[in-house]
C-alpha cells in the first residue's frame, strides 16, 4: 500500500512541533524549517514543494506578530498571503491536499454569539486581514483545502499568553490583565492531534474526490469560553507556582495596543463534529493537560 507523504511547514513553530509529533504514522513527513522554507520567496516555496512532491501539505507557518504587522503589512502579506496562494497553486497542480491554519481575528468580534464558518469577515487589523486574504487566495486556487481557524494559541514553547504570565507570576506581585476579551484557549497540541485525526480519515491513495467534497474552512478551537483574566487565574491554579501574583481585571480601554482584539472571538464547532465527527476537548482540561506534561 502507498503511504502518503506529507510536507510540515514551520516545525520550529509551536504548532509545527505539535504536528511534526501527531502526524507520524500517518505518512512519510517532511519536516520543512525556515532555513529551508523562505516564505518569502515564492521561487523557494514552489521549489521546495517539487522536490518534496508530498500528498498533503500541512502549513502553520505564519506572519504572527499581531501588533508588529500593523508597521510591517507588506511583510505580513507575503507571509500570510502570497506563500499561501503558492502553496496552493501547488497542490492543485499536483493534486495535493493543503492542511492551513487561520484565526478568530478574520471577525470584527460583534457578534454576540459564536461565530460559524460563513459568518461575514471584517478583520479589525492587519493581521486579521492578511489570514483573511490568505484564505481566500487558497480557495481561489482551486485546490483541495482545509482552513483550520483557531484562537488563542498557547503551549509550552514559543511566545503566547501562557509563557508569558509564567513569566511575569515570577517578576510581579500584580498583573492587570484584560476581562471584557472572550475566546477559548488552545493549546498547540490540541490544534495537532486534531489535524493528525483528520488526516487519519482521509484516503491513503490520492484524494479521489474525498477532500474536494470536504473542503472549505473549518473552526477548530477548544470548548468552552473564558476571558484572559480568567484563563490567567486558571493558568496560576494548575501550575503549582510558589509565588502567585494577584489578578487585576480591567478593560481593553485601559491596555491599549497597536492592533484592536476583537471583544468575541468563540468560533463554533457544529461543522467539525457533523463533517468529520471531532468533538474538541475543553481548554480547561486541555490546559490542565499541557501543564502536567
Amino acid at each position: 500500500m502507498k503511504q502518503r507523504k506529507i510536507l510540515v511547514t514551520g516545525v520550529d513553530g509551536q504548532v509545527g512541533f505539535e504536528l511534526l509529533r501527531s502526524l507520524q504514522g500517518l505518512g512519510d513527513v517532511a519536516a520543512i524549517d525556515r532555513k529551508k522554507l523562505d516564505l518569502l520567496d515564492a521561487s523557494s516555496v514552489s521549489r521546495v514543494i517539487r522536490e518534496v512532491a508530498p500528498d498533503i501539505i500541512v502549513n502553520p507557518a505564519a506572519y504572527t506578530a499581531v501588533d508588529r504587522a500593523e508597521t510591517e503589512q507588506e511583510l505580513a502579506e507575503r507571509i500570510n498571503v502570497a506563500a499561501p496562494r503558492v502553496m496552493g497553486e501547488e497542490a492543485a497542480r499536483s493534486g495535493a491536499l493543503l492542511i492551513h491554519y487561520s484565526t478568530d481575528y478574520v471577525f470584527d468580534g460583534e457578534k454576540r454569539s459564536a461565530y460559524v464558518e460563513d459568518d461575514v469577515t471584517n478583520p479589525q487589523n492587519v493581521y486579521g486581514r492578511t489570514k483573511r486574504d490568505g484564505e481566500q487566495a487558497i480557495a481561489e486556487t482551486g485546490c483541495d483545502h482545509l482552513i483550520l481557524r483557531t484562537s488563542w494559541v498557547y503551549g509550552m514553547r514559543g511566545h503566547n499568553f501562557l509563557q508569558t504570565m509564567l513569566r511575569l507570576a515570577q517578576e510581579r506581585d500584580e498583573l492587570r490583565i484584560v476581562s471584557d476579551q472572550l475566546g477559548a484557549p488552545t493549546w498547540s497540541n490540541t490544534i495537532a492531534a486534531l489535524t493528525a485525526n483528520i488526516v487519519a480519515r482521509g484516503p491513503v491513495d490520492g484524494s479521489a474526490g474525498w477532500w474536494t467534497e470536504r473542503s472549505g474552512v473549518y473552526n477548530l478551537t477548544s470548548a468552552g469560553s473564558t476571558s484572559w483574566a480568567d484563563f490567567a487565574e486558571s493558568i496560576f491554579d494548575h501550575a503549582q507556582l510558589q509565588k502567585r501574583p494577584a489578578v487585576i481585571p480591567i478593560e481593553s480601554t485601559a491596555y491599549p495596543t497597536p492592533a484592536k482584539r476583537p471583544a468575541n472571538s468563540l468560533l463554533s464547532h457544529d461543522k467539525l463534529v457533523r463533517v468529520f465527527g471531532l468533538q474538541p476537548p475543553s481548554w480547561q482540561r486541555a490546559l490542565e493537560l499541557c501543564l502536567a506534561r
